[in-house]
């Protein structure tokens, strides 16, 4: 394999010349496997998985590494799976050798274990639960958190992921291949420089493919511990393309295949370089979170983080946040799941309210916190210039600059880049069913850092932090600090797991919480299906209806205790048809709701032209009624005139928020055709 060998001045009509005749010498090979073209959901829909993690396969039967619950699992070719090995701390990559052993890299404990067909466990690198950087005898040799792990004859690679190094596990001894300092550089041994090394994998011909992860990259190392850039530049933007042209997001983990195609999970998307002269990188399933089987270009994952290619070409999937293991294959294998079916996946608020007692995120614990901010809340501003804007997806907490923010339930870290935004006012901690943000992690207001070696803090050459990593199997307690807050003055708490986001009002229980203030309407406007207004008429100040209608409402909401000034996005919003008597014509049809987080494409459907909120001084809320949007589901809707008799009616809208107070407002129009 040479792939960091290839000619970047080449002419673009020789290099369409050379890339055709390649792909004609590859159909043979091509033609004998089976090709994949469609994905499937293999094991984690009884059988619930808390993070898959690491996969391999052998002997066509599947293991799957659970880094929440500390198991390595064996699935059967039906999807039924049981625990080969527990007792284990946050399992991550895993791989077998050729006596058929399985490896683990246990980022947790620290170590790297070996697991025997009958399940005995053998610790074979690292010194249980002591985390550090030296080489020499293999059960002395410290690493930090390694998430990687591959074979390649009789010596064992290891993405020691915290400490920036590839190390190698051979003969009984440990020593470093490349890297040791967080960074980016190429070259020879410790010259080299990785960020955050996940995924690993060897060639047939003993070269290592590193995910990169921190740096956006892969890497290739060869024989003698030269480290070149295979792909990325380090922009976090997904493109296909040749490799020094290709940008990728963030790659954690690795496979190649018999045919030398080397596949990466990247981001929420898989990824493929095709073997041909000059390598090309190609994204083989779709590329936005959240869950779909079918045609693979169709399929959506959420934090892949494990590949494996099976005896017969299978490419399984690790589908971390969704809590399954995916398979790419020439037919169904396991079940094509449907989106309804995927939904039941997910947490129920009642079953989420159940994982923690109740507190706030600061001290003490029950004391009631002004709420500044609820989930499906736009931010931005609508104004017609197609400026981004997108759903607040939390419960921002109010407190004071420089407070100690805490940890509201027991968790440990199973994301390996869990901290992010370092130094910015939206620096966050991910954990794997709470988000924290705007929050100086490990630090106090002062910018100095905690006596906490959780927090893994990078500095600068005047010794100020100028980066923080919280390592994968770090563990918190409810009430331990996680930091300070910045000049946001809030938490901004995201409750679910990521991908999954419900609304914490719902699935978190709030100490003394209460809210009897009814949301206000402040206006009703109705708009042609091109978006013009409809006007009363001037003769009798009568709206006249013929057609298809959107509503437009502007509300906002209030709690208990709240300033006057701030004003909070609504939970539902619906509306009924009602004859002129005020009977109805029907039920009232719900047709906004925010009890989980909307689909991010879905803010143009919820919000009208005027809308803003966040950053700017005045909040708005026009709420397009009329459409349909609740979590995944969305999509442009009317009140049709044009259906109903001739005649006067009641428009009555509603606005609703999570503690059941109901505010409505009526507007008289004309059905006349």
């Amino acid at each position: 394999m040479n792939y960091s060998s290839y000619d970047l001045k080449i002419k673009f009509p020789l290099l369409f010349l050379i890339i055709t005749f390649a792909c004609l010498a590859c159909r043979t090979d091509q033609a004998e496997r089976k090709p994949i073209s469609k994905v499937s959901t293999l094991a984690g829909l009884s059988e619930k998985f808390g993070e898959p993690f690491g996969v391999a396969e052998r002997g066509g039967e599947v293991f799957a590494s659970d880094g929440e619950a500390g198991v390595i699992r064996k699935i059967a070719a039906d999807g039924a799976s049981s625990v080969f090995s527990s007792g284990h701390h946050t399992p991550s990559q895993i791989v077998f050798d050729a006596n058929g052993d399985l490896l683990v890299a246990d980022s947790g404990t620290h170590t790297i274990k070996r697991i025997k067909p009958g399940g005995e466990i053998e610790t074979i690198a690292g010194v249980e639960n002591s985390s550090g950087f030296q080489n020499g005898d293999a059960r002395t040799a410290l690493f930090n958190a390694p998430v990687g792990i591959a074979v390649f004859e009789n010596k064992i690679f290891v993405a020691d992921t915290y400490n920036d190094a590839i190390r190698v596990i051979e003969n009984g001894n440990v020593s470093t291949v490349a890297g040791g300092t967080q960074g980016f550089a190429e070259g020879i041994g410790a010259a080299a420089k990785f960020d955050t090394p996940c995924g690993i994998a060897a060639a047939s011909d003993g070269k290592i493919i590193v995910a990169d992860t921190g740096n956006r990259r892969l890497r290739l190392i060869e024989a003698n511990g030269s480290v070149s850039t295979l792909a990325g530049n380090g922009n976090s933007v997904l493109k296909d393309g040749f490799l020094f042209e290709a940008e990728l997001v963030q790659p954690t983990a690795v496979a190649i295949n018999k045919s030398g195609e080397i596949f990466f999970a990247d981001g929420n998307a898989i990824r493929v370089i095709r073997r041909v002269v000059l390598p090309f990188i190609e994204t083989i399933s779709g590329t936005d979170r959240g869950f779909a089987d079918g045609s693979m270009r169709a399929a959506r994952f959420n934090r892949p983080s494990g590949l494996a290619i099976g005896e017969s070409g299978n490419l399984y999937v690790a589908d971390s946040e969704n809590q399954v293991l995916r398979v790419f294959a020439g037919e169904t294998i396991g079940k094509e799941i449907s989106m309804e079916e995927s939904r039941k996946l997910r947490h129920a608020a009642e079953e989420f309210r159940r994982l923690a007692p109740p507190r706030w995120t600061y001290d003490p614990p029950e004391a009631r916190r002004d709420i500044a901010g609820t989930l499906g809340e736009l931010r931005g501003e609508v104004d017609g210039r197609n400026k981004p804007v997108w759903f607040h997806n939390g419960l921002d907490i109010a407190g004071n600059y420089g407070e100690t923010a805490r940890f509201i339930r027991d968790e440990k870290v199973l994301k390996p880049i869990a901290a992010e935004n370092f130094n910015t006012l939206r620096e966050l901690v991910r954990m794997p069913t709470i988000g924290y943000i705007h929050i100086r992690l490990g630090r106090d207001k002062n910018n100095l850092v905690f006596n906490d070696r959780r927090f893994q803090f990078s500095f600068d050459e005047a010794r100020k932090p100028k980066g923080v990593r919280i390592p994968r199997g770090s563990r918190f307690a409810a009430g331990e600090a996680i930091g300070t807050l910045n000049a946001f003055n809030h938490v901004h708490l995201i409750a679910g797991r990521a991908g999954a986001e419900m609304n914490a009002l719902d699935a978190l229980i709030l100490p003394n919480i209460s809210d009897a203030v009814t949301p206000f309407i402040e206006k009703v406007s109705l708009f042609g299906e091109d978006w013009r207004e409809i006007e009363t008429s001037p003769k009798d100040a009568r709206i006249t209806l013929s057609g298809k209608t959107r509503i437009v409402v502007r509300a906002f909401d209030q709690m208990d205790g709240n300033n006057s000034r701030r004003r909070l996005g609504v939970y539902r919003l619906g509306y009924q048809i009602l004859r002129a008597d005020e009977t109805p014509l029907g039920e009232t049809l719900w047709t906004i709701s925010f009890e989980r987080m909307p689909d991010e494409r879905a803010a143009k459907f919820v919000y009208a032209m005027g809308s803003k909120s966040g950053y700017t001084p005045e909040t708005v809320f026009n709420y397009i009624a009329s459409n349909r949007v609740d979590g995944d589901r969305f999509g442009e809707d009317f009140f049709d005139a044009g259906q109903m008799e001739n005649g006067e009616y009641v428009l009555r809208v509603f606005a609703a928020d999570f503690f059941g107070n109901i505010a409505s407002k009526d507007t008289s129009f004309e059905v006349k055709k």
